[in-house]
């Protein structure tokens, strides 16, 4: 990648991010949430939204719900190949959700992030151009 295009990419990345219609969180590997994308801000909005930015994410959930989230952060730092991490099912809602592995240009890991995949079919009109 040239010099110059790093800063332009990076604006691509961050413009994903904020459409996705599913909750994004980015954490650090000190769990410290570096970024929260706007559908996670409403989400969370009850437990303070997009204010939970630099906060600890270990605060937001239970004492066994850290522990689980700290042996996934080891199992990631085990090895580049361990990336993804299946971690709950809500029926209600439909949906799965990862955790999966942050890692620099060289492999190694600087953080992680919280994955939504919802299961529901598309609801949206095919190729509607309408506003």
């Amino acid at each position: 990648m040239r010099e110059g295009n790093e800063m332009e990419l990076s604006a691509y990345f961050k413009s994903v991010l904020e459409q996705d219609r599913s909750p994004v969180v980015l954490c650090d590997l000190k769990h410290a949430i570096v970024y929260m994308n706007p559908a996670a801000a409403k989400r969370y909005a009850k437990q303070g939204g997009g204010a939970l930015q630099g906060r600890s994410l270990l605060g937001c959930h239970t004492p066994k719900a850290n522990e689980l989230i700290e042996r996934v952060v080891a199992w990631f730092g085990q090895s580049p190949d361990h990336n993804l991490m299946y971690t709950f099912r809500n029926d209600e809602e439909n949906k799965d959700v990862y955790m999966v592995a942050l890692r620099d240009e060289s492999g190694g890991l600087i953080g992680y992030y919280e994955k939504h995949e919802y299961r529901d079919r598309e609801t949206m009109d095919l190729y509607d151009f309408k506003p």
